[in-house]
């Protein structure tokens, strides 16, 4: 069995269900500090919501060194249904060519590959150029309130500087290394109370229906192109999720009606554009309204550089594939991490079973995930050393 294959195997044997860390970090420490690595654990959150986060950092001997940091998570999603599992989600199963478990896509085979990688490469070279480090939590499928931004915000604070992070979010299709995100679009939510007076619906000229008012500023807003997106990004959506209004009576006009609705925006515009827009369309109609707005993640864009040529040229002498550069999907960590890290990108492996019963990755793709890794290692390190 191969280092990689059986420190997967390690790791999804661990039941941590966010916010539970089941000791992966400290396992992962431990194979870190024999490295000449510090290994910090920055636990945060509640009492019944504690959130493990592990920063580990080798430092370069040469002053000055640019860093690279491998970042990812440690939870796992729920597992769903049991019974529905043709093999315990939690005992890493063979079938077929591919390892069954909860986390083997999302995103367990991608930490061990780190680990694996960052080995093998200072057994290569001892004395590098590049300071490496590794930024963990057991936060990201969940609030991600005490998760990756708490270690940002706590580098931040200290000064230290990232030059390029590497996320191990799955983001393959058919093939190991077949597709990298090199940024993610923003993502906003608003939650949006519309007011009217309640009443008989046998009269209604004594009562003002919010349902009916808010439909011509709803198919407006439906209607709208926030913004045509670039080279790198689809256009801004807007979408509603969820739409409450009425007692439950057939014959009450309601008093009030709730949308939820979330943006997923490029970075072609920004958070004050958006809701300035939406607002007018709002006011325009002459709706009496209470509007409260979360902010989830801003967009980040790493254009063709440093690290996406080192990435991609990685990618093509392992595996033959001319990586695609994309930007869809939901958001991920690498949302915090840009605001201290100039250059981001996601690597990791097939997602077409992240988060599904009977998650899996192929066996055949864990290994070139390990060498993408350990390529882009031996590419960033000559760069730095030139």
């Amino acid at each position: 069995m191969g280092s990689t294959l059986y420190l997967t195997e390690q790791l999804l044997a661990r039941p941590s269900v966010t916010p539970l860390d089941e000791g992966c970090q400290q396992l992962i420490a431990e194979r870190l500090a024999p490295l000449s690595f510090v290994c910090e654990s920055i636990v945060s959150g509640p009492d019944d919501f504690r959130v493990t986060n592990l920063w580990a950092k080798r430092s370069s001997p040469i002053a000055g060194a640019p860093t690279l940091a491998f970042a990812g998570h440690t939870d796992v999603v729920p597992t769903g249904p049991l019974n529905e599992w043709q093999s315990a989600p939690f005992v890493p199963t063979h079938r077929d060519g591919k390892l069954y478990g909860r986390g083997a896509a999302d995103m367990k085979t991608s930490l061990a590959a780190f680990v694996v990688a960052i080995e093998e490469f200072l057994r290569d070279t001892p004395s590098p150029a590049l300071n490496i480090a590794l930024l963990l939590t057991s936060d990201e499928e969940g609030p991600a309130n005490d998760g990756t931004v708490v270690v940002c915000n706590t580098l931040k604070a200290r000064g230290e500087k990232l030059d390029y992070c590497i996320v191990g979010e799955p983001t393959s299709v058919e093939r190991t290394g077949d597709m990298i995100k090199n940024g993610r679009r923003g993502t906003m939510s608003g939650k949006l109370t519309v007011k009217g007076v309640q009443g008989h619906i046998a009269y209604p000229h004594l009562a003002r229906n919010p349902i009916h008012q808010m439909a011509p500023a709803l198919a407006e807003l439906v209607a709208i192109q926030w913004d045509a997106g670039n080279a790198f990004f689809p256009p801004t959506t807007w979408q509603v999720s969820n739409i409450h209004g009425g007692t439950g009576a057939s014959n009450v006009i309601p008093g009030h009606v709730v949308i939820d609705f979330n943006f997923r925006f490029s970075t072609e515009s920004t958070v004050e554009s958006l809701q300035q827009r939406l607002t007018q369309v709002l006011d325009r109609h002459g709706l009496e309204y209470e509007l409260t707005w979360v902010v989830g993640g801003l967009p980040f864009l790493t254009t063709p550089g440093t690290l996406v040529d080192a990435v991609v040229h990685a990618i093509r002498d392992e595996t033959g594939i001319d990586t695609q550069l994309s930007t869809t999907g939901g958001t991920s960590d690498g949302r915090f991490i840009a605001q201290i890290c100039p250059q981001v990108i996601e690597l990791g492996p097939p997602n077409a079973t992240i988060h599904k019963i009977n998650e899996h990755v192929r066996v055949a793709d864990i290994e070139p995930l390990k060498n993408i890794y350990k390529r882009t290692l031996h590419l960033l390190n000559r760069q730095a050393g030139t």
